[in-house]
């Protein structure tokens, strides 16, 4: 399956998405925040797969954290899943991006991972 760098603020949101991924097969390194994900993103090397983030963060946010991500890992594959659509909808660098809004269900939440790792 995929490794997947999964960047959320909301404490139990980030541990039950991390564990529905994990028992799908996927590898997940979850972190509280943009900026450790983004030290994660540096320190892997091009080894996530994909990166799944909230669009509203405290500090880095979802959008700049994935506009880095494709610096650093040309290729990621990048899934927002926010509570504010609407806001990824209007960033240009959003547009062509899977967006997913909370609450989302967790079955329509792997289907989307799995269908954007194949793509």
């Amino acid at each position: 399956m995929a490794t997947i760098l999964y960047a959320e603020d909301d404490d139990a949101m980030r541990r039950f998405f991390e564990k529905a991924l994990e028992k799908a097969g996927h590898q997940v390194i979850a972190c509280q925040d943009g900026e450790r994900a983004l030290r994660a993103l540096k320190f892997a090397d091009g080894a996530f797969d994909m990166l799944l983030t909230d669009i509203m963060m405290p500090g880095l946010d979802g959008i700049e954290l994935a506009k880095q991500a494709e610096v650093l890992s040309p290729g990621i594959k990048i899934m927002f899943i926010t509570g504010f659509a609407a806001v990824a909808m209007s960033d240009a660098a959003a547009a062509d991006t899977t967006v997913l809004s909370k609450p989302v269900h967790l079955r329509q939440l792997v289907d989307e991972v799995d269908r954007l790792i194949a793509a």
